[in-house]
């Protein structure tokens, strides 16, 4: 009777973990083949890609022609060196405002504390209007500049709430001892402090990285150079819109020796997912630690 009872028990349970494995599996399935299709098309052969319709499941081959063209010394090798710039320079720039206004914010008794507090609050609530922010960058004379994809978003509100956090959940003693040997609030922000918090440093800056790398709306508010589009606004152009690259866009490789178009827009694709990526499992054994400690503390 008791084993019987037993198997009734184990019943329901192993069905359970089957069914939820069957999901897991058909979700991962959704995510993964799509990436799988993305990177076949880019490097399979013209032949295959055209009697595919378009899309490769698996490639019949490694054909690189796509990549190579891609990387020619046209829009997309310049639009990524505009993005690594954007992203690099932005995410340091955001950084460093970020870590010192939460820094300010954490200590009590910081001229101004209490309303420059109430004003992020207010942008967590509340933003301006498109025209508004097009109109200041225009009078700061940031039209057609790469500062106007970094500095009017330099500054997240919840970035630095965050930060905020985690600084006010630094034991006080630590600070004071420090102090008493004599160091100022700049050598106590930098030599323990920021050592400190590594874990929530690593978590804000790779939100800082991935908002600035995934940036293409600025770029088609304030860029009209062609020549300073960031790879986001090349990808929503040419493959979003599905505008047709011409071998002028390409570094001026000849029509008949271009890969097909899908190809090419595929492997745009991939080049504009590579960089975060790779950035990624550097920071992800920080991630839940920082946001977790930065989300509680305080």
């Amino acid at each position: 009777m008791s084993t019987m009872q037993k198997g009734i028990d184990d019943g329901p349970g192993t069905a359970s973990r089957a069914v939820k494995g069957v999901v897991l599996l058909i979700c991962c399935a959704i995510v993964i083949i799509p990436f799988i299709g993305v990177i076949s098309t880019s490097i399979a052969s013209q032949q295959h890609v055209t009697n595919s319709g378009g899309f490769v499941l698996w490639p019949d081959g490694l054909n690189l022609d796509a990549y190579k063209s891609i990387f020619n010394g046209g829009v997309v090798q310049r639009a990524l060196l505009v993005s690594v710039v954007i992203a690099t320079g932005g995410t340091l720039i955001s950084l460093a405002g970020s870590t010192m206004l939460a820094y300010a914010l954490s200590r009590p008794g910081s001229f101004g504390q209490r309303p420059i507090l109430m004003i992020v609050l207010f942008s967590l609530l509340f933003s301006p209007g498109l025209i508004p922010n097009y109109l200041v960058v225009k009078e700061f004379g940031l039209l057609d500049s790469l500062l106007a994809l970094i500095l009017p978003t330099a500054i997240s509100g919840f970035n630095v709430i965050v930060l905020r956090s985690f600084f006010m959940g630094i034991p006080d003693s630590v600070l004071d001892s420090a102090r008493i040997d004599g160091a100022g609030d700049f050598r106590i922000f930098w030599s323990i402090v920021l050592p400190l918090s590594r874990a929530v440093l690593a978590v804000v800056g790779l939100f800082y990285a991935v908002g600035y790398w995934n940036a293409f709306f600025n770029a088609m508010l304030y860029i009209s150079d062609t020549a300073k589009w960031p790879l986001q606004l090349v990808l929503r152009t040419y493959v979003v819109n599905n505008t047709e690259l011409s071998s002028g866009d390409l570094g001026g490789a000849s029509a008949d020796q271009l890969p097909p178009q899908e190809s090419i827009q595929m492997a745009i694709l991939v080049v504009s997912l590579v960089p975060i990526l790779i950035v990624y499992p550097f920071l992800q054994r920080h991630f839940a630690k920082g946001m977790m400690t930065g989300a509680v503390k305080g």
